[in-house]
């Protein structure tokens, strides 16, 4: 399990709860970007493992997997809770290796991601979101990064690792990991902050996502559209 963070001693301590209580996590590594709070200490009272270095989802993820030793790598945001089947449904994923399975598809299933939730969003946010992101990831083969995408090591390897983008790391990882074999959905769901829809509000957060999906998609560097990302909300 590879959480990145920086100052969420607000939000990890539920996060690593959850984490903790699947029986299946052998490894739990939390990778931070320069933490000012608490977030270090808590994730230290944890067991976890702490790796410290600069920030940046991608770079911070990319140093978290390149330091796990276990056969299948979990990389979970740090305000994102699994639950308690998280690790059966992992293990009944890349399991799905028969005869009808690959006769139909040709394909070794490699990695994949969950079903999400939000916990406090708006309402327009937390409606659906299950069927939302499911139909999301079949429409397009992508998974976002809070759908606590899982992967074998070994193709994570294969695939260079997570890149360290600013930004669309884990679009960039999923056509990577496409390239080697299939993507596919857990039976199980998470459940994730709403915190950036009610920050930004809703309908702006989605208008700017699918801005940058599009942007991205042109070929605009992960460094403009982490620009884009962070810069003032859209329409001010």
């Amino acid at each position: 399990m590879v959480i990145p963070t920086l100052d969420e001693a607000g939000e990890l301590p539920a996060t690593l709860r959850s984490v903790l209580a699947v029986p299946e996590v052998a490894e739990l590594i939390v990778s931070d970007g320069g933490s000012r709070d608490g977030t270090v200490a808590l994730a230290r009272q944890s067991g976890a493992r702490v790796l410290s270095g600069a920030p940046g989802r991608g770079s911070q993820l990319r140093r978290g997997a390149e330091a796990a030793t276990h056969d299948v790598v979990i990389l979970l945001h740090a305000d994102t809770w699994l639950p308690l089947t998280a690790g059966g449904a992992i293990q009944r994923a890349l399991g799905i290796e028969d005869s009808v399975r690959t006769e139909l598809s040709g394909r070794r299933i490699v990695g994949g991601g969950f079903r999400k939730t939000f916990r406090s969003a708006p309402w327009p946010v937390g409606f659906g979101a299950a069927a939302r992101s499911a139909g999301y990831f079949r429409l397009t083969g992508r998974l976002l990064g809070d759908q606590a995408i899982f992967v074998r090591r070994t193709d994570l390897i294969a695939a260079g690792g997570v890149p360290a983008l600013p930004l669309m790391e884990e679009f960039s990882l999923c056509r990577a990991l496409r390239a080697r074999g299939r993507l596919v959905l857990a039976d199980a769901t998470v459940s994730t902050s709403g915190r950036t829809f009610r920050r930004r509000g809703a309908w702006r957060t989605w208008w700017l996502m699918l801005q940058l999906q599009v942007a991205w998609a042109r070929g605009v560097t992960p460094e403009e559209l982490a620009a884009r990302y962070h810069g003032p909300p859209f329409g001010s």
